[in-house]
């Protein structure tokens, strides 16, 4: 299989699975990974998910270039806009997603990348926006998430001179969290995963939500929609539970109700 999905104590990891091309992602993985950010988006019992590459050399290269360019789509395609939706296309995924970065992260790896929340990486880990360098865009999502993440002169350097840039330059940058040993980078991936489904679920989506798209508002219409999600977390049985939980010195048992 392109794509390898499990799902363990609300968490669920997925892995691209073809080390042998560097976990590069044809047509195929690309529609598996629809398959799964629909599947993590759409089930009660997935709280949060890591996504990672196949063995210790790759995330993922991007798009298998040698399956994916050489298809040329039909012209009425454009407009299946909700077809095999990705993450980083703008499919929406309120849960939170953890990248474990293993070494490669070129093209469609970053512009995958950019469309999670926390980000951990090797120090071998390599990355770069280097489309141009055959002639296309970093498209879903590269050439929009990159301005809105990094500075704007890195960000301008990566997507037009398509040279890549190593793990502390990432760090540096923002582009990820932090740096790991290659031996405890799932460890530490999961260790965040297994913090965040401590807390409320329905809060955490709600922080996302409100996180990710008070990009796009005014501060006075990022401040009503706090307040209107605000008044809806108050009417949960985890908002109950919580203060209960605290006042009673233990620790609350969230079911996302």
């Amino acid at each position: 299989m392109a794509l390898l999905f499990e799902v363990q104590n609300r968490i669920a990891t997925i892995t691209i699975n073809r080390p042998e091309v560097m976990n590069a992602m044809d047509p195929e993985t690309y529609k598996e990974l629809s398959d799964a950010w629909i599947e993590v988006r759409n089930n009660p019992e997935i709280w949060a998910a890591v996504i990672t590459g196949a063995g210790t050399r790759s995330f993922t290269a991007g798009a298998d270039l040698k399956k994916t360019v050489t298809k040329r789509p039909e012209k009425w395609e454009l407009f299946l806009t909700q077809k095999d939706q990705l993450l980083n296309r703008g499919l929406e995924v309120w849960k939170p997603i953890i990248a474990a970065v293993n070494g490669y992260c070129l093209g469609g790896g970053v512009t995958l990348l950019l469309a999670t929340d926390i980000r951990v990486a090797t120090p071998n880990a390599t990355f770069g926006l280097s489309e141009v360098k055959r002639g296309l865009i970093p498209a879903n999502g590269g050439t929009q998430r990159a301005l809105r993440q990094l500075p704007y002169p890195v960000a301008m350097d990566l997507l037009m001179t398509g040279r890549t840039i190593s793990a502390e330059e990432a760090l540096r940058y923002g582009l990820i969290n932090e740096i790991v040993p290659q031996e405890n980078l799932m460890e530490r991936a999961l260790d965040y995963a297994k913090q965040i489904v401590e807390n409320a679920p329905l809060a955490v989506r709600a922080v996302k939500e409100l996180a990710v798209k008070s990009q796009y508002l005014s501060l006075q219409d990022g401040l009503r929609m706090e307040q209107l999600f605000e008044s809806y977390l108050r009417g949960t049985e985890d908002a109950i539970e919580g203060p209960k939980a605290f006042a009673e010195k233990r620790k609350p048992n969230f079911t996302g109700n």
